[in-house]
Parts: C-alpha cells; sequence; structure tokens
C-alpha cells in the first residue's frame, strides 16, 4: 500500500490566500506540529521554478515529520522533485496517464464527484479519493456538491481510503459521521485560522470521532 489509510485523517492542502506575514513554510509546520497526517501543495499561480524551489523546502519539512507530501496537478513538477505523489482532479491529467508517468512506487489521488467516477479512479490506479464538496466552500468556485447519500454510495462502492473535502471544519465535521470516510481534507478550516497549531489539533480530535462512528 503506497499510502496507509491513517495517513488520510487530516489532510492539509495549502493555499497562500492566508499568509498575512507569514510564509507557506511556517504555515505548514504549525499544521504538521498541530497533528495534520498529510500535506499537498497546491500552488495556481507560481512559476514552476518558483513552485519546485518552494516544493522540495516542504517535502523537507513533511520528511522530517515523517507526513506524506504530494502535489497537487504538477505532475512534471512531482517527477522532478521526487515527491511522495500526485493529486488530480477530473479535469486534470487522466489517472491512468498519471500513473504511467509516476510509476508503481508513487502515491495518486483523484478528485471524485460520482459513483462512476471514483469506480474509474481506482480501476486506473489510484491510492484514494478526495470527494466533495461535502459542504459549500468558498475555495473553489466549480465545486459541485456532492450530498451525504452520494458519500456513502462512493465509500462503499470502492476499496480504496476516501477523503470528503469542501467546506468542512470543525462546526459541520462530525456531520460526516457514518458516511464511510477515512479522513477530511482542509484549506481554511486550517490555513485561515488565527493559531493554526491549535485549531488543526481540534480538527483532528473532532475527525477522529467522525471517522469512528
Amino acid at each position: 500500500m503506497r499510502c496507509d489509510k491513517k495517513d488520510l485523517l487530516l489532510y492539509a492542502v495549502t493555499d497562500r490566500s492566508w499568509l498575512g506575514e507569514q510564509t507557506l513554510y511556517e504555515q505548514v509546520e504549525k499544521a504538521l506540529k498541530g497533528g495534520a497526517t498529510f500535506v499537498q501543495l497546491r500552488e495556481k499561480e507560481l512559476d514552476d521554478d518558483t513552485f519546485l524551489d518552494e516544493a522540495i523546502e516542504i517535502q523537507a519539512l513533511c520528511k522530517k515529520y515523517n507526513v506524506p507530501f504530494v502535489i497537487n496537478d504538477n505532475v512534471e513538477i512531482a517527477r522532478k522533485m521526487n515527491a511522495d505523489g500526485v493529486h488530480v482532479g477530473q479535469s486534470d491529467m487522466e489517472a491512468g496517464d498519471v500513473r504511467a508517468l509516476l510509476g508503481e512506487d508513487k502515491i495518486l489521488g483523484v478528485s471524485a464527484q460520482t459513483v462512476e467516477q471514483a469506480i474509474l479512479a481506482e480501476q486506473r490506479g489510484a491510492d484514494y479519493l478526495g470527494v466533495g464538496a461535502v459542504f459549500h466552500t468558498g475555495s473553489k468556485a466549480d465545486a459541485d456538491d456532492v450530498s451525504h447519500e452520494t458519500l456513502k454510495a462512493i465509500c462503499e462502492a470502492v476499496s480504496i481510503p476516501v477523503v470528503a473535502i469542501g467546506g468542512i471544519g470543525k462546526h459541520n465535521v462530525l456531520l460526516l459521521s457514518g458516511s464511510g470516510i477515512c479522513g477530511i481534507a482542509v484549506i481554511s478550516a486550517i490555513f485561515a485560522a488565527d493559531d493554526i497549531t491549535s485549531a488543526t489539533a481540534e480538527l483532528k480530535a473532532l475527525t477522529e470521532q467522525a471517522v469512528a462512528k
């Protein structure tokens, strides 16, 4: 298994919208100190050279905490700097092609909104699925909402771990109890917090409750 189910409990997706006076490195370290179990570097605006430098730095940080590190979308950068893996959406490179490029030893995550997409992603070599948006979210304008019923149906239809994403925070994470997910992926619930470390720790404790039910 390229990534363990327990690694996906609290999956932090970076976003430089809330950096303020901090660097992304500092914010990610605070999340890791709070107990984030997985990190995805998501950069939509950076040029490739800057992205690569940042990715190398943050991967070294994640290694220090023994936490898997994946790149969002950019398969080329992931290959160049030997990231632990990649996460792709439905409109990005097809999962089978990504697996062929990355090789068998890398983590491949795929976004899915329907049971059909989920089954296909598993067949094409995905290690886990990111399913959402499970709640309304402001961070992805094009994210379609996924109902609790669909989330549950996806979890039942595949044998790989499923992570819920989209609009999740400490106020609603327990609503995901009983869905079959093994964890949650969050952006603002961690990185927009005033105290990233304690926000991460609190969210992790609540997610453990939600997943256990």
